[in-house]
């Protein structure tokens, strides 16, 4: 009995040795499973208030007043020299619908970065503008002066003047937020006063036309009148600028796109210290090199930029040849054109770099001292010259768009303001993109590229440099009764630097 129950004891011990040990590492689990779900809920905020409430005085309503004209000429029922001529000029009158010049507004966002009074947006939000009255968070207005705009960043810096320091927030580094992180969108949607909105980033590097584009795309909800406005992340560090929303009934939908603080940071510096950008240029024709062009090149992988054209210029000067394959720039690899466009844009004028090329299949050296992007280009006194060799086409067939420069007739036709360029959209082909984005005859067509257009050859050259430059589409600026909106439509691929 005693030998049993000594049998026996040995394995009760063992027994409740093992079931011990078993509760142990169970409650170690239970632990560990514990402090992993507090550590998510922290990271999943439960409420974005505290962010809210501090970063809020930052975040500004801009109101911009435009002088347009009048209702010029009678009612377009009534034909000229009609005898109810009079009588309908007399019933506008009476009706506040004179000829007399108007004021026209517009709504937009922005946020103050200093505490002396600058003030980021976007172009679009102030362009053309001839008032600009900043409101605050508590309620005051102040007038703004424009220190300088960027269009190929679709940015603008403005100034106030104001009693005391002002609230401001800070640029962070875009380049580390990661698709799922939190975002808040802040600004003034629709005019409706101050407004939050929260999402995710749902995308990074995105490029709708611009040949320095670089979108993060977030679902936090953005409208019109958010342009301008800060994209914050968790930190209240602003990682984006809320600038083009991808609509078809020109309301949020969950796609909307902010410029990447990095490169809005840049341009803010520059418009600060120059009152406009200068970026480094090189001077070349480029394209991406595809994987049968690699293979007919003898590289082992397709890298780098391709070189189609060499015109007079810093690379010409430097010795670069059509045929030869940028692979680094100022020490850093080239993966593709767009990296190699936007590295040449954030490098200094007039900076003397080394820019290594393939050539027959061996590496060449190459010293290129960087030409200024901004004097290069030079379109404007290009594109006037040619309108009196002959008279120019009224109407012109693009992208599914029947387009006619801005004339004195569309003008009082469409009510589009005596100031009004750009081009107008006479016809649109139902069977076109253009027609499901959403364009239709009478809207103005205002940017192309996110460069001013006021002719059909202009339009005709930025197309061609989208193609030229391996973009899939062109962005258009849009405007229909005064309101803005992008629009992108597509051309062939190519990319230019």
């Amino acid at each position: 009995m005693t030998q049993l129950a000594y049998a026996t004891q040995p394995r009760d011990r063992d027994t409740q040795g093992q079931w011990t040990l078993r509760g142990l590492v169970l409650g170690v689990m239970m632990t560990l499973m514990a402090v992993g779900q507090q550590a998510v809920a922290q990271d999943r905020p439960s409420s974005f208030a505290d962010l809210a409430e501090k970063f809020s005085p930052a975040v500004v309503n801009i109101t911009t007043s435009t002088t347009v004209a009048g209702n010029a000429g009678v009612n377009p029922i009534v034909p000229e020299g009609s005898p109810f001529e009079d009588f309908f000029r007399e019933f506008r009158d009476r009706n506040g619908e004179s000829d007399r010049p108007r004021r026209s507004s517009a709504l937009g966002s922005g946020f103050v970065i200093s505490e002396d009074g600058y003030v980021v947006t976007n172009n679009h939000v102030i362009e053309s503008a001839d008032e600009i009255t900043v409101e605050f968070f508590n309620g005051t207005e102040l007038d703004a002066e424009v220190v300088g705009t960027d269009p190929k960043t679709d940015i603008a810096l403005l100034k106030v003047t104001a009693e005391g320091p002002l609230p401001y927030v800070s640029f962070g580094d875009s380049d580390v937020a990661r698709v799922g992180d939190w975002v808040l969108a802040m600004g003034n949607p629709l005019g409706q006063g101050f407004s939050v909105s929260a999402g995710i980033v749902s995308a990074r590097n995105r490029a709708l036309s611009g040949t320095y584009d670089d979108y993060i795309q977030t679902d936090a909800a953005i409208n019109r009148g958010n342009s301008g406005g800060p994209l914050f992340n968790l930190d209240g560090e602003v990682i984006g600028v809320n600038t083009a929303i991808l609509s078809p009934n020109g309301g949020s939908i969950g796609i909307g796109f902010s410029m990447a603080a990095n490169v809005v940071s840049k341009v803010v510096d520059q418009l600060k210290e120059f009152g406009e950008t200068r970026r480094g240029w090189l001077g070349v024709r480029i394209q991406d090199v595809t994987p049968d062009m690699a293979e007919a090149m003898g590289l082992d992988e397709a890298r780098g930029a391709l070189v189609t054209d060499v015109p007079e210029g810093p690379a010409m000067e430097a010795g670069m040849q059509a045929g030869d394959v940028i692979v680094t720039f100022d020490g850093r690899d080239v993966e593709d054109t767009r990296g190699l466009v936007r590295q040449v844009g954030n490098t200094a004028v007039g900076k003397a770099v080394d820019v290594v090329v393939l050539r027959d299949g061996e590496e060449t050296d190459l010293s290129v001292t960087l030409g200024r992007r901004e004097q290069a280009e030079n379109p404007v006194p290009a594109a006037q010259p040619g309108a009196e060799d002959g008279e120019a086409p009224a109407e012109k067939e693009l992208m599914g768009l029947t387009v006619s420069p801005v004339t004195p007739e569309l003008i009082e036709q469409l009510e589009l303001g005596e100031n009004a360029e750009g081009l107008v959209v006479v016809d649109v082909d139902e069977m076109s993109d253009a027609y499901e984005k959403g364009l239709r005859a009478g809207d103005l067509i205002t940017e192309a590229g996110q460069q001013k257009v006021a002719s059909l050859g202009e339009l005709e050259e930025r197309i061609a440099a989208a193609q030229d430059a391996g973009r899939k589409s062109i962005l258009l600026l849009v405007r229909r009764a005064g309101d803005p909106r992008f629009v992108a439509l597509p051309v062939e691929e190519t990319e230019e630097e």
